[in-house]
């Protein structure tokens, strides 16, 4: 649970969206990010994380596309108009889903996130138990149900930040010029990191 609350893209996103579009956005983007470790759980389980971290060829594409995408996000965030937009009429039935796609997205194309299940996991590994990688697999869904619990909660008490914001426009606006500043530096870093 630590891990998961400390400082990352991931929080900074479900708090943004979840302030900026409302609590049932910003918990089903926190569901996304959540579940989304899964995807680093079968990957480290099959191995394929490892060779990503072996091949610098695809850790460097990974590292593109993720900072890439994190400045994406920064540039929405920044060309946003503040605001709470939950009530909008942009909003359909389908933006749920489709926050929760992005939160999958935003948190499969993390190479911090890669590198981390490949160098935690294996650590509580019994070897004499036979079977790594399912008991990879299973370490991964435990590490991701927190996971899922505390983005969620992320999400709904940030929208609470939101119904605020709302009342408060030049608020929302700068915490979205915030957000998005944060968002870009975030993503250069990361493409720019060794």
């Amino acid at each position: 649970m630590l891990i998961t609350l400390s400082p990352g893209p991931d929080n900074l996103l479900v708090l943004s969206i979840g302030a900026s579009k409302g609590r049932k956005l910003g918990m089903a983007f926190g569901l996304g990010c959540g579940i989304g470790c899964l995807s680093h759980t079968f990957l480290a389980a099959l191995g394929i994380s490892a060779l990503i971290a072996a091949s610098p060829v695809a850790f460097l594409g990974l590292k593109i596309v993720g900072g890439a995408y994190l400045m994406y996000l920064g540039w929405q965030a920044l060309r946003s108009k503040g605001g709470l937009n939950s009530q909008s009429s942009n909003d359909t039935p389908s933006s749920a889903l489709q926050l929760f796609g992005k939160g999958l997205f935003a948190n499969a194309i993390n190479p911090k996130v890669v590198m981390f299940f490949l160098a935690f996991l294996p650590q509580f590994v019994a070897s004499d138990r036979g079977d790594t990688p399912w008991q990879i697999v299973q370490l991964g869904v435990i590490f991701t149900v927190p996971a899922c619990v505390l983005f969620g909660l992320l999400g709904y008490f940030a929208g609470h930040i939101g119904r605020w914001l709302n009342r408060n426009g030049r608020a929302g606006l700068w915490l979205d010029r915030i957000a998005g500043t944060v968002f870009i530096g975030l993503g250069a870093k990361l493409v720019l990191s060794r």
